[in-house]
């Protein structure tokens, strides 16, 4: 039972980093979502996903790692919904485009019920 209790607590422990590295570490965890949340990045989630996801951010930059090696890694456990801005690729295409293509529909729509209108009222 102890030894269950200190491989819990052991597994709860995130490394210590530097100031630096800590600045990092939060950068990256401001461009990463939890993927539990809708909407909210690790650092701002209470989740235990978040936690987990906290500590590897932080066990991967205190093992030397640069921050595209740590998102790399994330998107290929997760997919390109980790992240927070998906990149512009063939497959994330539709993310991007998706708002222009509303809002292309949406003032198509508006003006054609504008011209109904103006035509109803001039009759």
């Amino acid at each position: 039972m102890i030894a269950a209790l200190l491989m819990a607590l052991a597994l709860q422990a995130s490394p210590e980093l530097a100031p630096a590295d800590e600045a990092r570490a939060q950068g990256l965890m401001r461009e990463v979502r939890c993927m539990v949340c809708a909407g909210e990045s690790v650092l701002d989630s209470s989740a235990p996903m978040a936690g987990d996801m906290r500590r590897f951010i932080r066990e991967e930059i205190a093992a030397g790692r640069e921050d595209e090696a740590v998102r790399t890694a994330l998107v290929a456990r997760f997919g390109h919904e980790v992240l927070m801005r998906p990149p512009m690729e063939v497959r994330t295409l539709p993310l991007w485009l998706a708002p222009l293509i509303f809002l292309a529909l949406g003032g198509a729509l508006l003006f054609t019920s504008m011209r109904r209108k103006a035509r109803k009222d001039s009759l």
